[in-house]
This record gives C-alpha cells, sequence and structure tokens, in this order.
C-alpha cells in the first residue's frame, strides 16, 4: 500500500489553491495554482468530468457560482470549458493535464475526485479513469482522496502505486440533505479505510474528536484536515491533525 509522502505533512496545504478573488486569483485556477506553488505551500484541488471525459479542475458541479454560465459541468465538453473565464479571474476552467504541466513537481498536489455517482455511491470510474490517464508519467508527489469511497476503491485498482485517501466528516443531515441517513451513519464512521487500501485521511476540522480519527490516529494513519480560515482554528486543529488544509490566511 503506497504511503503519503512526507511532503503533505511538512507545509501547509492551500485549500482549492491560494485562491484570493479579490487579487484575481479565483479558486481552483491557474492563477492560484501559480500562486501556491510560488509562496511554497501544498495545493489541494478539486476533479470534475466533462462531457467528452476529461478531468477538470473545478469543485462544483454547476457552472453558475463560479462563472458567468450555468449547467453542468458534466454537460459541457473540456474545449468548452477552457473557454469559460472564472469569475475573478483572466482564465478558463483548467484540465488536469494543463494543472500538472503548470504544477511540474514543485508542489506536493492533493487531488479531490468529487462524487459522481450523486449518492455516495458505486457509479463512478470515468472520472478516475480521466485523472489517472493524466497522471501517467507525472514526476511529482501526488495523492488523491474523494468523499466516496467507492472512488478510492476504483483507484486503488486503475493507480495502485498512488497513495489514496479519504475524505471524511460528521456527515450531517445540514450539509447532505440529499444522502439518505443511513449512508451519512455509515460514512460517518469511516468504515471503507481498510477495504479502499488507503493511507490518510482528511478530515473535517470541527469533527477531529470522532473516535474513529482517534483511533486511526492512534494507529499511525496521517491525519489532515480542513478547511481551516483562521490561525485560531489552525491552534486547535493541529492538536489532532498533522496538516492543515486552509483558505483566507497565511498559514
Amino acid at each position: 500500500m503506497p504511503t503519503l509522502p512526507a511532503a503533505f505533512l511538512d507545509r501547509p496545504i492551500a485549500h482549492r489553491a491560494l485562491h484570493d478573488a479579490a487579487s484575481g486569483r479565483p479558486e481552483n485556477s491557474v492563477e492560484a495554482i501559480g500562486a501556491a506553488v510560488a509562496a511554497g505551500y501544498g495545493i489541494e484541488i478539486d476533479l470534475q468530468l466533462s462531457s467528452d471525459g476529461e478531468a477538470m479542475v473545478f469543485h462544483d458541479y454547476d457552472l453558475a457560482r463560479l462563472t458567468a454560465q450555468s449547467g453542468p459541468v458534466r454537460q459541457r465538453s473540456a474545449a468548452e470549458l477552457g473557454t469559460i473565464a472564472l469569475r475573478h479571474g483572466q482564465a478558463g476552467i483548467p484540465t488536469l493535464a494543463e494543472v500538472l504541466a503548470l504544477v511540474a513537481g514543485k508542489a506536493p498536489l492533493l487531488i479531490e475526485f468529487k462524487d459522481q455517482d450523486g449518492a455516495m455511491g458505486p457509479d463512478v470510474g470515468a472520472l478516475e479513469r480521466a485523472a489517472v490517464a493524466a497522471l501517467s508519467g507525472y514526476d511529482g508527489p501526488v495523492a488523491l482522496m474523494s468523499f466516496n469511497p467507492h472512488s478510492v476503491a476504483a483507484l486503488a485498482r486503475l493507480a495502485p502505486d498512488l497513495p489514496r485517501g479519504l475524505t471524511t466528516c460528521a456527515f450531517t443531515a445540514e450539509d447532505y440533505p440529499t444522502l439518505p441517513p443511513a449512508t451519512r451513519e455509515r460514512l460517518r464512521g469511516i468504515p471503507d479505510f481498510e477495504r479502499t487500501g488507503a493511507s490518510f485521511i482528511s478530515h473535517h476540522w470541527r469533527d477531529l474528536d470522532n473516535p474513529r480519527v482517534t483511533a486511526l490516529r492512534a494507529a499511525g494513519t496521517p491525519v489532515l484536515c480542513w478547511t481551516i480560515r483562521t490561525p485560531a482554528e489552525e491552534a486547535q486543529a493541529r492538536k489532532v491533525a498533522q496538516n492543515i488544509t486552509f483558505e483566507g490566511y497565511a498559514a
């Protein structure tokens, strides 16, 4: 089982890259990614799938919050998405391949696969295949993760040599209103860690006292956390977590 490289534990990780809309650096943009590399941070990015099967660096399922257009990302081609400018920036939505060329091994890259099933179920695979293809031959520290354990299991089959982990939290009804209660209850206990061959978790910082997190940490599992927005939150989170994913301040 591949372990999480030390590069993911020795520097803070910029959430959706080092974004700052006021400075012309939208989240998950080439501007924010370049700034994170220059500042010496690790970088967390999100992946969604284009209509023609490309891994796109974008957080939301819909275009409306982050661009002047609307509608599902998955209904647009990679080329079309590349022409849609992100709000507060100059560039369009990048492909994973474009981001890999930009980072070029100069910063650790933590890649989150957004759930493509819709209910954390097994209808996944296309995004994982696209990302693994883009990562083929990439020379730099990368780690892969998802809230959906089926996605992590798919990554274990497709890229067994790449470190992978689970993105985890308390899975509250407020934050996950469309997930069935039984699914939320199950995921809350992080039962798929061993099955998926995960080597780390990235857990919501306010839920770091979860007994399962405590047990994993005691067993030597690296625990990252998200999303830290102040130095006070960082100080609290670091009592448990070995590293943070941050935004909105200089960690």
